[in-house]
């Protein structure tokens, strides 16, 4: 059977790949086409269109298209369930939901960025997929301090003593406000939120901002805390200007329109379109008062 989506694939759309051809179609076809195409090249071709608004196999609540597929199929093997929550978490800027999910989400970044050919991308990444599937399988339990006594112990004083210590949270550490007015800075210009580089300019190491980022932002991670700021901004853009929503997605730094509608919804209980039109139907109002 022939199977269609969007071009250029990152996560869900070689994740999705590998889970059809090892559980549902093993003769599977995949095939990639602009975002407009999918559709119509579905009906021509006769092939199952997956991961695009509108269709059976997509995105639905917070679950992404693996998740989707694997409800339709009934898929039930424990490892690819330890494969979802990760793929759902690097596939939705949920990475706190998945220890892994950062990775995976880094992992598929870079191999889309060095491979301009969406079926070489496909192969390669199937291998990726492959070695999930495998360390969810055989591996999940195991951990890289497990057979090695001398890091085994940094990382028990480590546990022991370093994160007993407590935060004096009335003395705010000079990089917060430093982070605070680089995290503006991007919002007013095209919110590009980088970790690392944000990191290097703040003189901090990546890991240290990430684990103490909660403590002085709203007690969120800097994953929630970046949609909540994309949030606002288009909830301003609504407010204030004739931009599309589509526009309006893309200048606050969803990939798309969908994941910008859910992670709205998710935000302000409504979806975009609608919180459009109760807008100007309250400003409308108060202004004929």
């Amino acid at each position: 059977m022939k199977w269609i989506t969007r071009e250029r694939p990152k996560i869900d759309r070689i994740a999705c790949p590998w889970l059809i051809k090892h559980f549902v179609d093993k003769d599977a076809i995949f095939i990639y086409v602009p975002f407009s195409q999918v559709i119509e090249k579905a009906r021509e071709l006769n092939a199952i269109p997956f991961d695009v608004p509108d269709v059976e196999l997509t995105h639905f609540g917070d679950q992404c298209t693996f998740d989707c597929i694997i409800k339709k199929y009934k898929i039930e093997d424990p490892a690819v369930a330890i494969m979802a929550v990760i793929i759902r978490g690097a596939d939705t800027d949920r990475h706190e939901i998945a220890d892994e999910a950062a990775g995976l989400w880094a992992i598929s970044a870079g191999l889309a960025h060095n491979i301009t050919n969406d079926q070489q991308l496909l192969e390669t990444g199937m291998i990726i997929y492959d070695a999930l599937y495998s360390w969810a399988n055989h591996l999940y339990k195991q951990k890289h301090l497990k057979n090695s006594p001398f890091e085994n112990l940094l990382h028990d004083v480590y546990t022991k003593f370093l994160k007993t210590k407590t935060v004096n949270k009335k003395k705010i550490p000079d990089w917060v406000k430093g982070l605070k007015e680089i995290i503006q800075d991007q919002v007013d210009t095209q919110l590009t939120f980088d970790l690392k580089k944000i990191s290097n300019d703040l003189a901090l190491h990546p890991s240290y901002l990430s684990r103490e980022f909660s403590k002085y932002f709203e007690d969120l991670n800097f994953g929630e805390y970046v949609r909540k700021i994309r949030i606002e901004k288009a909830i301003t853009l609504i407010q204030n200007s004739n931009y599309s929503l589509t526009e309006i997605a893309y200048l606050t730094g969803f990939s798309d329109q969908s994941h910008f509608t859910r992670i709205f919804k998710q935000h302000t209980g409504n979806n975009p379109s609608l919180y459009r039109k109760n807008f100007k139907k309250s400003n409308a109002n108060t202004k004929g008062k």
